[in-house]
């Protein structure tokens, strides 16, 4: 029996993409299920842009103001993807609330990175609101799309202790770097089939439990 052919992925950004040329280098594995065949961008300064092209990605500028409102730009996306043979959607950075519509039509085949422990943090400014909460431990998380922001069947997270001296942009940097190691791992996931979403839950084929507790800080 053949293995089967990794399945057609598109990356969707608006800014640099950080996550996205993380993908996009995970996808270069010989042995990853997942093929990074397009990077579209609302934007076409979008630096993530080059960095796709640099890899041999396809690339596709979708301005979404050539669109009279939401719906008729995502049924636009949406007949792009159909086109290109699309079969899973990662968000990595792209700046545009998607309607119910498009939602429902890539249920559980659209995934996004969060950098916040959710649920809680939704939103904007998810690591000065850490901070400002006192919280000892922020991260980050992947999860499946629902048409609520930041909502949907977790998949994957990744905590980080907050430190006493910690502003926004050194937790932001370590949280990233834990992003650019979830985020793969979940679309690796999703691609192999390891995925299954029950009452809005996510199971997952072959995890290993028994991890040990995290207390933040040593004391």
């Amino acid at each position: 029996m053949s293995e089967a052919a990794p399945k057609r992925t598109a990356i969707l950004i608006s800014g640099r993409g950080s996550n996205m040329a993380a993908l996009v280098k995970a996808a270069e594995a010989p042995d990853f299920p997942a093929e990074i065949a397009l990077v579209l961008s609302n934007r076409e300064d979008a630096a993530g842009l080059d960095f796709a092209k640099e890899h041999g990605v396809p690339t596709l500028v979708l301005s979404h103001k050539g669109y009279a409102d939401r719906l008729a730009f995502d049924a636009a996306l949406d007949a792009y993807l159909k086109a290109e043979g699309i079969e899973i959607v990662c968000l990595a950075g792209f700046m545009r609330l998607l309607t119910p519509w498009l939602v429902e039509r890539w249920r559980n085949r659209m995934i996004n990175v969060h950098p916040s422990l959710l649920p809680s943090f939704k939103g904007l400014h998810t690591h000065e609101r850490a901070l400002e909460a006192g919280v000892r431990f922020h991260g980050c998380t992947v999860h499946f799309v629902r048409a609520e922001m930041d909502e949907g069947p977790i998949i994957l997270q990744a905590a980080v202790p907050v430190e006493a001296d910690d502003t926004p942009d050194a937790l932001a940097a370590r949280v990233l770097a834990q992003e650019h190691v979830i985020y793969p791992k979940g679309l690796e996931l999703l691609a192999a089939g390891r995925l299954k979403v029950a009452d809005e839950r996510v199971e997952i084929t072959g995890a290993k439990g028994g991890l040990p507790p995290l207390v933040s800080p040593g004391v």
